[in-house]
């Protein structure tokens, strides 16, 4: 299977307390790492001649592909974490934007758009014609020197992917939406749902001890598209929401497949009965 993703890979300056780490970051990173064990993946991006090119080898020593675009600026953001779910977000440098003759138009299983810092107009949307996944955070976020905030956004461009992700704050950002065939809704270690062809289900994530979130929300939509190419909603729900915990448990993408596959029978998903529902019962 060929995945193709696109969004800025970023460098991340990450405090928490006193340490301060630096390291590769990015939707487009963590989206592509789950991926590498099941998809011949590529990633497209923007990254400046600076970028360090051990972060770069650590993808292609996984088997992805990764096709630089040249760029003056890396994307680079702050991450202060003030606890183990709650962080300030800063941009510190942004990378160019990707254009629509950029973008490679065959056909690829799945394409996800993945962008952190509003590099990817809506344009490039319209016109690709694969299967489309993409997370809506980096469509509405808006920075004001530097602290990343959120913004309303046109959201009927959204008809035209087939899976989409946000999380419950970014969800209320989204103005005249047209929703995709399967929208997932995250709310990080709480109750989230998910909107397939008009009905609702809620699923709870999977509780582990979990040192970090990030790539939460990234991981889970690449698990979700790979997994609802070839299973049924319901089974591709829960797959993807054991195999994040799993992923974030572990922090890596190899780890027991068939222990992550088997507790995907314990998530709970429940459909959201509607008030005619109700009433016919």
């Amino acid at each position: 299977m060929k995945c193709i993703v696109i969004g800025h890979l970023t460098h991340d300056m990450i405090i928490r307390g006193n340490t301060k780490i630096e390291r590769i970051g990015g939707g487009a990173y963590y989206s592509a790492l789950v991926l590498s064990p099941f998809c011949d993946v590529e990633v497209i991006t923007k990254v400046s001649k600076s970028f360090p090119r051990e972060w770069l080898k650590e993808l292609e020593e996984k088997g992805i592909k990764v096709t630089v675009l040249p760029s003056k600026e890396t994307t680079t953001y702050e991450l202060r974490y003030l606890d183990e779910n709650t962080r300030i977000l800063k941009l510190l440098a942004k990378a160019e934007p990707f254009k629509p003759e950029e973008i490679p138009h065959e056909n690829a299983d799945i394409v996800i758009l993945n962008p952190v810092a509003n590099e990817i107009p809506i344009e490039i949307v319209n016109h690709l014609r694969s299967f489309i996944s993409l997370d809506v955070q980096g469509f509405v976020r808006e920075f004001k020197d530097g602290i990343v905030e959120t913004r309303d956004v046109d959201a009927s461009f959204l008809e035209r992917v087939k899976v989409a992700h946000a999380d419950v704050n970014e969800f209320m950002m989204l103005s005249d939406l047209r929703y995709p065939e399967v929208m997932l809704i995250s709310n990080g270690a709480d109750r989230g749902e998910a909107i397939y062809r008009g009905n609702r289900y809620h699923f709870e994530p999977l509780k582990m001890p979990v040192a970090e979130t990030t790539g939460a929300g990234d991981s889970f939509l690449a698990y979700f598209s790979y997994f609802y190419k070839q299973c049924p909603f319901m089974q591709a729900l829960k797959k993807a929401v054991s195999f994040t915990a799993f992923f974030l448990k572990h922090r890596t993408p190899f780890f027991d497949f068939d222990e992550a596959t088997e507790n995907a029978k314990n998530v709970e998903v429940e459909k959201i009965m509607t008030d005619e529902e109700t009433s016919a019962r």
